[in-house]
């Protein structure tokens, strides 16, 4: 039971991410490549976007 709720809350926060790569301001190339690592690499893929991806000006 623990490990299908793990997975869908994984499933959220790619698809999350995804989004926002998807709306963010980066080149479509930058977007194709960091939809590429999050979907290959779903966990270690959403933590290196989280820490490295293209950041909002708004604080």
């Amino acid at each position: 039971m623990l490990e299908g709720i793990l997975g869908l809350v994984i499933f959220v926060l790619d698809v999350w991410a995804i989004l926002q790569v998807i709306g963010s301001s980066s080149s479509t190339a930058a977007k194709i490549l960091w939809s590429l690592i999050i979907i290959i690499l779903p966990v270690i893929g959403l933590i290196i976007w989280w820490l490295m991806g293209p950041k909002s000006a708004v604080a």
